[in-house]
């Protein structure tokens, strides 16, 4: 294992020690655990630009044109919903037709 002197500013230090003590550890494992986040970040980045490099449009549209066209199962269906404060009023709502196409009377 490595050894590292750091110098760090007082109130950061301060600050350090309080974290790693409110999670249970010490300052050098949360340091070690924080570089490596840190790192795994930024080579994680590097991986991805490195992919990107290799990438081929004609590669890409060939491998969507082997996806079947099909609707999702039920299961894997997402409906979106509208963003906060952009919902229309409830009396302007018209009820939703149930599935099947069929309307009903109120």
């Amino acid at each position: 294992m490595g050894t590292l002197s750091l110098r760090l500013p007082e109130s950061l230090h301060r600050h350090l020690a309080e974290v790693a003590a409110r999670e249970g550890v010490s300052i050098n494992q949360l340091i070690s655990s924080a570089v490596a986040e840190k790192m795994s970040a930024l080579l994680t980045e590097e991986y991805l630009e490195g992919r990107a490099k290799r990438a081929a449009r004609s590669k890409f549209t060939k491998a969507l044109a082997s996806i079947p066209d099909v609707d999702a199962a039920p299961s894997d269906r997402w409906e979106a919903k509208a963003p906060r404060g952009t919902e229309p009023s409830v009396a302007r709502d018209k009820p939703a037709r149930p599935r099947g196409g069929k309307r009903t009377r109120r």
